[in-house]
């Protein structure tokens, strides 16, 4: 019997191979686009969960409120936190500190004559590979970070820095100055990590490790919990901890508190900044997981429309083999068999597709996606569980509607009758669009946003300008000489230096002043800057003057007690002190013992992502670290600007590979996400056009099919071809408008609801909805034009010499 269902399968495809072919490049496309989708949600939905103790690990985070400002979270902490946690807290196993190594910026490492950057340095207490157990390929984890100046590397790095020799015992030498010697290998981190490193050194090799300071958060804390230890009781006692020890009592406005965040929600989920890594975001799972599925279902409904396209050809073959003796089981088992069939088959295309769009989709994500992320056999299982469901969603309905033909009526012609179901696939046809629709418009509107915020004027300008990563930080001596080398060349208009990035200032401070309350303090951000930062970033002051070196000498004074600080301040950091641009000039603040006066208030300018308001913010002449070096070149000079730093670096840091990148690429990092969204929707909502033609088409044959008679008897009656075009366009044009009406209200409330993510976000215009449908229905017209031109064109006599 089965041998019986395949010939015949293989011989219908054959015949109709236009029918069939279209229907397997269908499905494949919704299949292969499936994968590609949720291969890419799994990674995110993964993150984190391969570790073995995750459900029992928490973060320490960090949350700072100074009287009625904004509360400020961060997922940074101080040095003295994991320590004292460790001895107060039984339910705490383990604790561990873990510091990025400048910053989290390049890292300069030699071995023998070999110089390379690094990127991913971290520095951890010994406690790691307890809490977080590792593969280790060579070493001991309970022993690897022991030691002072020892480090733990992955196994590319290894292969990268020692080839075939083994890595153990190996001294490199880090920043110039911090000998290191490898201790353990262990295997590559995943890319669904958010602790991603590969370098990771012990923390006792680091200054910071003597001392259990409370004053400062630059460590990332992370806790093993006891198996039985409940986190609402442990947080109750880290409340009545940070009440004892971190609040201070002269300042009661002033709260500090220590949350504990599960480690395992802290990639999609978390809303705290100044983490390892970027946060996902669990809203676009929601929409990727949906585009997958939609995607999927549009091609199942093609497939449909497909197949019932051809149902009134072989209407006659189905009343024949009842006559013969088939049952409608039989029947129903041939079709459904060769629905199988082209699933089967579609199936393994849409494979093929899936590994041919892995490179595009990793390289739109940044991520490293194949179908390795899914756990063993589960590919097998899910491709075998796809297949089977395609199959029934797609063919049950096909099936059930050809072995129900009555002999007697579809041999005398009476397909239509018997047929009917024209409302179901007009509904799916809706359905096919709307979807349609909703991506377009989606992905016009993301497209319009980032555009928005790449246009944006900032209050601070940062095209032109070339940053370097200084790792370890630079000298006030060689920055001075650096400098006043670069100026002397003509392409260099100026040169600065900051602590961090100035899109994406992270410090956080509390400020006070003289004519304020005793227990004053108010929550602001600063960046520690060299004196021409100000002119350098195009920031505009609206009162005061700029940094001059009298500032510069009396903030690096020899000693702290003689030391003032001039203090720029942001036009939201005077409306919170309760000032104005022209009064704020000369008042005394203080800023974490910082103290001194302000010289000039800055025009509010964005620090920080669009996604938050532009809050208070101080700018101050601090020498003690700068970690980014720009220099803002003139007009189109990059190229030679790059040669001449490329040469100043190699005589400055003859230590260090130069490595640079333009301030404006910071700024788009910060949007990753929106744009990753924007690109995947861009690309998926082209896909579900084509596959949702492709039903359009179907469907305008099987009418077409239906009608044949129909068009002969118009056109011997005097219809014109225009006439039966229009005939035949006008109802796909009325289904066309009830998509358009149903996705425009559905569009615009879901990205109402995205755009409200962000404090500045653009106006919706109703032409955007318009315009898409007016193409939407351009396409739909397109497409159905083909058939509907090629039934008016057919001569009636053939249509009607059956009669």
């Amino acid at each position: 019997m089965l041998k019986n269902y395949f010939k015949i399968a293989l011989r219908n495809l054959w015949k109709y191979k236009t029918n069939s072919f279209v229907s397997i490049i269908g499905l494949s496309l919704g299949i292969g686009c499936f994968l590609l989708l949720t291969t890419y949600v799994l990674h995110e939905v993964r993150y984190d969960r391969f570790q073995l103790n995750g459900e029992h690990i928490v973060r320490v985070n960090f949350l700072y409120q100074s009287g009625e400002s904004e509360p400020v979270h961060v997922a940074v902490t101080p040095t003295g936190v994991a320590p004292a946690f460790a001895r107060e807290f039984g339910e705490i196993k383990e604790a561990v500190r873990i510091y990025p190594y400048s910053g989290g910026g390049a890292v300069a490492v030699k071995y023998n004559d070999a110089l390379f950057n690094e990127k991913k340095v971290l520095f951890a207490d010994a406690a790691f590979f307890k809490i977080f157990p590792t593969e280790f390929i060579e070493g001991d984890p309970a022993t690897a970070l022991a030691q002072p100046n020892s480090v733990v590397i992955d196994e590319t790095t290894a292969r990268k820095y020692f080839g075939t020799e083994s890595a153990i015992g190996k001294s490199v030498t880090m920043n110039e100055n911090l000998p290191m010697q490898v201790t353990g290998v262990i295997a590559d981190i995943p890319s669904y990590s958010h602790i991603k490193f590969n370098w990771l050194g012990s923390y006792n090799t680091l200054p910071r490790s003597k001392t259990e300071a409370f004053d400062s958060a630059s460590d990332y804390t992370y806790l093993l919990l006891q198996p039985q230890a409940k986190v609402e009781t442990l947080q109750t006692k880290v409340d009545q901890f940070a009440a004892k020890n971190l609040n201070n009592p002269q300042y009661p406005s002033t709260k500090i508190k220590l949350g504990l965040e599960a480690f395992n929600r802290i990639h999609l989920y978390s809303n705290v900044s100044a983490g390892l890594e970027a946060s996902g975001n669990y809203k676009y799972i929601y929409i990727l997981s949906g585009v997958a599925l939609l995607i999927l279902i549009i091609a199942c409904i093609n497939f449909v429309n497909l197949v019932t396209a051809r149902s009134a050809v072989r209407a006659r073959e189905v009343g024949v083999r009842k006559v013969m003796g088939a049952g409608r089981t039989q029947v129903f088992r041939q079709y459904l068999f060769e629905c199988g069939l082209i699933t089967v088959t579609a199936t393994i295309v849409g494979l093929l597709i899936s590994f041919l769009g892995f490179p595009i989709i990793s390289s739109i994500t940044e991520s490293s996606l194949g179908l390795r992320i899914w756990p063993a056999y589960s590919v097998i299982l899910l491709l075998i569980a796809l297949a089977i469901s395609v199959t029934l969603l797609s063919g049950i309905y096909p099936a059930a509607v050809l072995s129900r033909f009555e002999p007697i009526k579809v041999l005398k012609g009476k397909v239509l009758a018997a047929n009917g179901g024209s409302g179901l696939r007009s509904t799916l046809v809706v359905f096919q669009f709307t979807v349609s629709i909703l991506f377009i418009i989606g992905t016009i509107i993301a497209n319009q946003q980032l555009h928005f915020i790449q246009n944006k004027n900032l209050g601070i300008n940062p095209s032109q300008i070339i940053v370097m990563d200084v790792g370890s930080g630079i000298s006030t001596g060689k920055l001075a000489a650096i400098k006043n080398e670069l100026l002397n060349n003509p392409i260099v208009k100026s040169v600065t230096a900051s602590y961090d990035s100035p899109v994406n200032v992270q410090g956080g401070y509390t400020i006070s002043a003289s004519d304020k309350p005793q227990d004053f303090q108010m929550n602001i951000t600063a960046i520690p800057v060299e004196k021409d930062f100000v002119p350098t970033l195009g920031v505009e002051l609206i009162a005061g003057q700029n940094f001059n070196d009298t500032d510069i000498l009396q903030a690096t004074a020899d000693s702290a007690a003689l030391r003032k600080y001039a203090f720029i301040l942001n036009e939201s950091a005077v409306k919170a002190l309760g000032w104005t641009a022209e009064t704020a000039i000369g008042k005394q603040v203080n800023m974490n013992g910082r103290e001194g006066q302000v010289k000039a208030v800055a025009k509010d300018f964005h620090f920080r992502s669009l996604h938050e308001k532009i809050g208070p913010i101080a700018i101050i002449p601090e020498y003690n670290y700068f970690g980014k070096v720009m220099v803002k070149v003139a007009g189109n000079e990059t190229t030679q600007a790059v040669d001449l730093l490329r040469k100043r670096w190699k005589e400055n840091f003859p230590m260090r590979p130069f490595e640079y990148h333009f301030l404006d690429e910071e700024f788009d990092k910060m949007y990753k996400a929106e744009t990753r969204i924007s690109s995947i929707l861009a690309l998926f909502s082209g896909i579900s056009i084509f596959i949702s033609c492709l039903g359009l088409f179907a469907l305008i044959a099987f009418i077409s099919e239906q009608r044949t008679k129909e068009i002969g008897i118009r056109k011997v009656l005097g219809a014109s071809v225009a006439g039966i075009v229009l005939l035949l366009s006008k109802d796909f044009v009325k289904l066309m408008l009830i998509a358009i009406a149903i996705a425009t209200p559905a569009a615009w409330f879901a990205l109402n609801k995205w755009l409200s993510d962000f404090a500045y976000q653009i106006k919706m215009s109703p032409w955007t909805f318009i315009s898409v449908g007016v193409a939407a229905i351009a396409i739909a017209l397109m497409t159905i034009s083909f058939q509907s031109i090629k039934a008016a064109l057919m001569n009636p006599v053939k249509s009607l010499k059956s009669e």
